[in-house]
């Protein structure tokens, strides 16, 4: 039976694990936690009525194209110089489809996942999907293959 891409939900999908930062974090305080925790972006978080919204983002490329290949000194700039402020979000309730067409539309590889309340509960990058996606395709083909074979077994 499939399943996954076609009704599994964004929030169903995510990652729960979301390593995230302030504005005023330093770029080298970014990239430590980029490492530390093996991740290729930060969500920018900001304490709204008791609950942690995501206000920005801030990927390894973000980092090499803004800050690096524009020789900025990285103690003099922070993660809210550079992050993505326009940042997409998609609801928990959001259908994988809907969120990778959005993703697409926007040209972004990480999405924050929240609440009816805007608050963070995970994020789901375009692997994730990836990897969904080619763990349905895979039960596809086994699903034709088996078809064959119990056809086979019918007849012989």
């Amino acid at each position: 039976q499939i399943k996954g891409v076609f009704v599994m939900s964004a929030g169903q999908l995510c990652k729960r694990n979301v390593i995230t930062t302030h504005r005023d974090c330093t770029i080298r305080e970014a990239a430590q936690l980029m490492r530390k925790h093996h991740v290729g972006c930060l969500v920018i978080t900001e304490e709204k009525s008791g609950k942690t919204e995501p206000v920005g983002i801030v990927t390894d490329r973000d980092i090499v194209m803004e800050v690096l290949a524009e020789n900025l000194e990285i103690n003099d700039v922070n993660v809210g110089d550079i992050m993505s402020y326009a940042l997409l979000k998609v609801q928990e309730s959001d259908s994988i489809v809907e969120t990778a067409q959005r993703m697409r539309a926007r040209g972004v590889r990480r999405v924050p996942v929240v609440s009816g309340t805007r608050e963070l509960i995970g994020i789901i990058a375009l692997d994730d999907i990836l990897e969904l996606l080619s763990e349905e395709l895979s039960m596809l083909a086994r699903l034709t293959s088996r078809e064959a074979e119990q056809e086979h077994k019918k007849r012989a």
